[in-house]
């Protein structure tokens, strides 16, 4: 249980630290996009964190790990409290040794879901996390695809602290801010789209 929260804090602090480091990363300005033709890089470490949808899913990935610490740390205020009460009973004596036999037993087997259920949650957030980066690392691929069709860049390239395709280059090839404005502009447009879609149904349904 321990080891989880640990683990889970971990995990959001890196979520925050990365998106701070995004939003420094988006304040210049604005420039002329480079001709058809050119070879263009993308900051995908800063359009990732400043993706609105980004944004949005690890909001809600940080509320379920919150929800998860505190369901683990109030089983484990309960299990303390109940193992705490079962010593003093065995202390002074107001059990007998087959009462005690099986409280202990019940306590024991208590303490193993508990380990069984830290490591099955941690688990889901471990796994719900891969799943939301490779979301929107989908989206955003399908989101350049459609870009260049009318941008007609030769080549667009990603830098990131993970995997460095360009080691040095001229500030007027970053395309990054101009595709996380068309990225958020589509976002917004398909919530928008899919909230309109939520109140027909639910307007059919009545």
């Amino acid at each position: 249980m321990r080891q989880l929260k640990v683990v889970l804090c971990i995990a959001l602090a890196v979520l925050a630290c990365s998106c701070k480091q995004g939003s420094k990363s988006n304040q210049s300005k604005p420039m002329a996009l480079p001709p058809a033709g050119s070879i263009v890089y993308v900051q995908l470490d800063t359009l990732v964190n400043q993706y609105d949808m980004f944004n949005d899913m690890k909001s809600d990935l940080e509320a379920k790990v919150q929800d998860i610490q505190n369901d683990l740390q109030n089983k484990g205020r309960d299990f303390q409290s109940d193992a705490s009460d079962f010593q003093t009973k065995i202390n002074k004596g107001l059990l007998t040794r087959a009462q005690a036999e099986e409280q202990n037993q019940v306590l024991s087997n208590r303490q193993a879901d508990l380990q069984n259920l830290s490591q099955q949650k941690q688990a889901e957030i471990q796994q719900e996390e891969s799943d939301m980066y490779n979301k929107i690392l989908k989206s955003v691929r399908a989101y350049l695809k459609k870009y260049n069709e009318t941008k007609k860049f030769a080549l667009i390239l990603t830098t990131s602290t993970a995997s460095n395709n360009v080691l040095a280059g001229d500030e007027s090839l970053d395309i990054t801010n101009d595709v996380i404005e068309g990225l958020n502009n589509e976002y917004v447009k398909n919530k928008k789209k899919d909230k309109g879609t939520d109140n027909t149904k639910s307007d059919d349904s009545k």
